[in-house]
């Protein structure tokens, strides 16, 4: 009966230990965003986190995006599931969380690099 409920006990470790290893780590790694707006993105620093909140007004192919906010308009880069297979239109207002991303090869290229979408 003793080896019955040791194992029970083992059991439930792996079981807890399961689920506690499909907890989103992702959303805790993300920095607090600095920068706000496209315009404030367009010049700072490469990696600084930026949460903007716009429009993405049209698709540039390979996962790449045209997003605008009220203060201008930015490449963004977007990972097909992050989408969460959720239709948006031009007039369907997102907010983008990630990171700002410089290229410098062969000109000065800003986009930002996204890690999460609200709808």
């Amino acid at each position: 009966m003793k080896t019955f409920k040791v194992i029970l006990m083992t059991a439930g470790l792996a079981t807890t230990g399961m689920v506690m290893a499909n907890i989103p780590v992702n959303h805790a790694a993300i920095a607090p965003a600095s920068i706000t707006t496209v315009k404030q993105a367009l010049t700072a620093k490469d990696n600084t986190p930026i949460k903007v909140q716009g429009q993405v007004v049209k698709s540039l192919g390979d996962e790449k995006y045209q997003f605008r906010d009220k203060t201008g308009s930015i490449t963004v880069d977007v990972d097909d599931e992050l989408w969460q297979g959720r239709p948006i239109s031009p007039n369907t207002t997102v907010t983008l969380i990630g990171e700002v991303d410089i290229d410098y090869k062969p000109l000065k290229r800003v986009e930002i690099d996204v890690e999460q979408v609200q709808f």
